[in-house]
C-alpha cells in the first residue's frame, strides 16, 4: 500500500529535473514501505565487469576540457562557421547585476546549504508546516500492510497523502496522539483498500522549522575561506556579482548565436560521449542507490532502457553539444 500520491516523469526536461523526479519517487517509496538494498563500494569485481555503466560512478566533469576550458584536440571553428561580422550586442539588462541580484543568489544557493533544522514543540501544527509523525492505518478495526510509519517529515498542504489526511493534522499540538479519518479513493491503486474508510492513529511529534544563517564575516571566513579563498561577505558580493555578470552576458550572447549557427557534420565523438555519460550519471547514481542496475532503474520509471533514454533527451544532448562549440568558437574568434 503506498499512502502517497505518486507520480511518474512522463517527459524529460533536463537531467536535473530528471534527477529530482526520480529523488521524489524513491524517497515516496522508501518512507512507505522498506528501502531495497542499497549498493555499496564492497561490490564485487564480478558484478562491476557486468556492469556497462560502471564507470559512471567516476565520471568527470572536466575529461574532455583542458585548462582553458576548450574541448580538448578540437578546433570549434571546424564545426561552427562564425560570420565576419557577429553583429553581438549586450543589452543594459545583461550588463546589470543589482544588490538584490547577489543577496537572492546567496540566499539561495549558499545560505541554503549551511541550514539548520529546529524541533519545535510549544505551538500548534498549521498549514505550511514541516510536522514529524508516527501513525497507524487502519481498516474495520485491522491494521494493513504499507499504512505505518514512524518519524516520517510530511509538509502539510503538499497533497503527497490522500484527501483530507493532511487537513486533520492542522491545529495539534506536539505530543497530541489523535486519528485521522480518511476515505480511501475508488480507483486507489490498492484495489484492496480502493473505496474503503481507514482510521490512522498519528502522534505529533514535533513542528520541524528551517533555520537559515545569517551572512556576516564570520560566517563567509569559516564556511567559504578553503574552497574560494574569501574571507568576509564585501569579497563575496564582488564575487558573485562577476559571476552573474558573466552569466548572462554569455546567456544573451549564445541566445544571438544559437538561431542562425548550427554544427556543421558530426559532432566530435569524444564530445558527443561526455554529454551523454552527463545525462546517465545521475540515473546511475540513483540506481546504485536503490540497488538496482541502470535500466531496472529506468524501466521503473518509464524508460525502455538506458538507450531509450538517451534517445528521449537527445535533444538536450544535441543542444548542449551546440552550445559548448558555439562559445568555443566564438572564444577562438
Amino acid at each position: 500500500m503506498k499512502l502517497m500520491n505518486m507520480t511518474r516523469p512522463v517527459a524529460v526536461l533536463t537531467a536535473a529535473a530528471l534527477t529530482l523526479g526520480l529523488a521524489a519517487c524513491g524517497k515516496q517509496e522508501s518512507e512507505a514501505a522498506s528501502s531495497p538494498e542499497t549498493a555499496t563500494p564492497e561490490t564485487s569485481t564480478e558484478e562491476s565487469a557486468a556492469d556497462p555503466y560502471a564507470y559512471l560512478a567516476d565520471f568527470d566533469y572536466s575529461s574532455v576540457f583542458d585548462e582553458n576550458g576548450y574541448v580538448t584536440g578540437v578546433t570549434a571553428s571546424d564545426y561552427i562557421t562564425l560570420p565576419d561580422d557577429l553583429g553581438l550586442s549586450l543589452s543594459d539588462e545583461a550588463n546589470t547585476v543589482t544588490d538584490e541580484d547577489v543577496a537572492n543568489y546567496i540566499n539561495d544557493n549558499i545560505l541554503v546549504n549551511y541550514t539548520t533544522t529546529n524541533q519545535v514543540t510549544d505551538r500548534a501544527a498549521a498549514d505550511g508546516d514541516t510536522v514529524n509523525i508516527d501513525f497507524v492505518g487502519s481498516v474495520d478495526g485491522e491494521e494493513f500492510d504499507g499504512g505505518s510509519a514512524e518519524g516520517y517529515d510530511l509538509t502539510l498542504g503538499s497533497g503527497s497523502f490522500i484527501n483530507d489526511f493532511e487537513d486533520q493534522i492542522v491545529g495539534h499540538m506536539p505530543g497530541e496522539t489523535f486519528d485521522v479519518n480518511v476515505t480511501f479513493p475508488d480507483d486507489y491503486q490498492a484495489t484492496d483498500l480502493a473505496g474503503k474508510d481507514a482510521v490512522f492513529s498519528t502522534t505529533l511529534n514535533y513542528i520541524s522549522e528551517t533555520v537559515t544563517p545569517e551572512l556576516t564575516d564570520d560566517f563567509v571566513k569559516e564556511n567559504l575561506s578553503e574552497n574560494l579563498g574569501l574571507n568576509d561577505v564585501v569579497p563575496l558580493n564582488s564575487y558573485i556579482s562577476d559571476m552573474l555578470l558573466f552569466s548572462q552576458q554569455t546567456n544573451e550572447l549564445y541566445s544571438q548565436l544559437s538561431s542562425t549557427l548550427s554544427v556543421q557534420g558530426d559532432a566530435p565523438a569524444a564530445l558527443a560521449k561526455y554529454f551523454e555519460d552527463y545525462y546517465l550519471e545521475s540515473p546511475y547514481l540513483y540506481a546504485q542507490m536503490y540497488g538496482m542496475s541502470l535500466d531496472e532503474f529506468l524501466q521503473a520509471n518509464g524508460y525502455d532502457s538506458a538507450a531509450a533514454y538517451l534517445e528521449t533527451s537527445r535533444q538536450y544532448i544535441d543542444g548542449a553539444i551546440q552550445q559548448t562549440l558555439i562559445m568555443q568558437a566564438l572564444a577562438e574568434k
